[in-house]
């Protein structure tokens, strides 16, 4: 099924040979219509054991562009870890390398220990949405049926992660009539029919309204944090990953820029202080003789932004040199301005356009 929205599509030829033919409106196609339910094992976990994913010196070139460039990094269980980078980064690559839709010119990825191909049932331990594709005479049911007979899981499931999702009462509409929010929704319904303990989304929360993306935030996050899941998240919407993740993995020109927590990443970088006095003139003097940056702040003549030092060196020149403050405290770096401050003017993590525009596949 090319292009479909992948919930393990290598492993299909690992199910049960006992499973049942189905049609493409997602009906049984056995000669009595009978359902075969209790022959399937249900694709549901009583317990998730815990994956973590490891990525390690991942290499792929599309003739002379290199994609992805010795690319390692980790993404653990019980968290969400949202995977950042400008367009031409290497993100999809990536993700398509790992769920083993391309092959790597060198490195590997494995979850706990054992390369995608290989796991023994795939779809009951990895979902993935990274396009999202369906027919769209065929109803959200009936779609997620298909996938259910093809990966060997009651169909049962269908109803199930429709509600789940949010989909229950469109779940007889036609896929084809749903807006763009519904079919991600759809995508991520696909995605959970095996009960995976490891979730990876490009990009899920494209086409959603505040709404919907404020259902996703916390459907993800009690993924991970109540249910033990590990979950890899690619998106472009910087604000909503930091109230979303718990770690960041960001990617430039298909290299490591820079993992960790939200807080390691704040903490790697100096912010600015604001300062508050009858005397901030004479602050700024001071601080500007030895070299320190400092701006007005909202054209206020007794504020004044210090940038480069912390706030405590701040307060300590402050009271050698006999000023009065009235506020001092550090301005915390918000994910956006850490992501640009990392990215912004280093030509090696840009996007070649001219390049990445001929190269199908290379994001």
């Amino acid at each position: 099924m090319p292009g479909v929205t992948l919930a393990a599509a290598q492993g299909w030829s690992t199910c049960s040979p006992r499973t049942v033919p189905v049609r493409l409106d997602g009906s049984d196609a056995g000669p009595t219509g009978a359902s075969e339910e209790d022959e399937i094992s249900s694709g549901r976990s009583t317990a998730l054991d815990p994956v973590r994913v490891d990525v390690s010196g991942l290499t792929k070139n599309f003739g002379s562009v290199r994609a992805v460039d010795d690319l390692s990094f980790t993404v653990e269980p019980g968290q969400v870890t949202g995977f950042l980078g400008p367009n031409g980064a290497g993100k999809t690559t990536t993700l398509r390398m790992a769920l083993g839709l391309i092959t790597p010119d060198r490195g590997t990825t494995t979850f706990n220990g054992t390369p995608y191909a290989a796991l023994p049932e795939p779809t009951r331990q990895v979902g993935a949405v990274l396009e999202t594709a369906f027919h769209p005479a065929r109803s959200g049911r009936n779609h997620l049926r298909v996938y259910c007979r093809a990966a060997g899981l009651p169909t049962s499931r269908a109803d199930e992660v429709l509600e789940q999702v949010g989909l229950g009462p469109a779940g007889n509409r036609k896929a084809g009539g749903y807006s763009l929010g519904m079919r991600q929704r759809l995508g991520l319904a696909t995605a959970l029919l095996g009960d995976p303990a490891v979730l990876v989304l490009d990009e899920p929360a494209n086409g959603l309204d505040p709404e919907g993306i404020q259902w996703l935030r916390g459907f993800l996050r009690h993924l991970a944090h109540d249910q033990g899941r590990t979950v890899l998240v690619s998106s472009h919407l910087l604000a909503e990953v930091e109230q979303t993740a718990d770690r960041v993995v960001i990617v430039g020109a298909g290299r490591l820029v820079r993992q960790g927590s939200l807080t390691e990443l704040r903490a790697g970088s100096v912010g600015s202080v604001l300062v508050r006095s009858p005397q901030a003139t004479a602050l700024a003097e001071l601080l500007r003789a030895t070299g320190t940056s400092v701006d007005a702040t909202d054209g206020s003549a007794a504020g004044i932004t210090v940038n480069g030092l912390p706030v405590e060196e701040v307060g300590r020149r402050a009271f050698a040199g006999g000023i009065e403050l009235h506020e001092l405290r550090a301005q915390t770096s918000g994910l956006e301005e850490v992501y640009f401050r990392l990215t912004a003017g280093q030509e090696q993590y840009a996007a070649d356009h001219s390049d990445t525009a001929a190269t199908p596949g290379v994001s």
